[in-house]
């Protein structure tokens, strides 16, 4: 097992740009999560050559669910602070 010890916030820029890229993952998910809401309302242009045949069968786009995919694979660092604060939140 690997230990990986912060350093204080203080430390230097090391600490900021661990800090960034921490709230950097955190935006992953919305982000997708919001382009796959604009795909899904906006896509009205020509559908996928893979995809003509069956193109009504099923109403979100390749790209919607490829942007739902990647927003579901980025909730990592959400489902780590939502655990962090319900551990903190519960009576000892």
């Amino acid at each position: 097992m690997i230990a990986i010890q912060h350093e204080p916030a203080d430390a230097g820029s090391g600490a900021r740009a661990f800090g960034a890229a921490e709230w950097l993952g955190y935006a992953a998910a919305p982000t997708f999560a919001f382009m796959a809401l604009l795909t899904g309302v906006l896509d009205g242009g020509q559908p996928d050559m893979l995809c003509a045949a069956t193109h009504d069968a099923w109403p979100v786009s390749g790209m919607a669910l490829m942007y739902a995919l990647m927003s579901a694979f980025h909730l990592a660092p959400w489902l780590k602070l939502a655990s962090r604060r319900r551990e903190g939140a519960s009576p000892s």
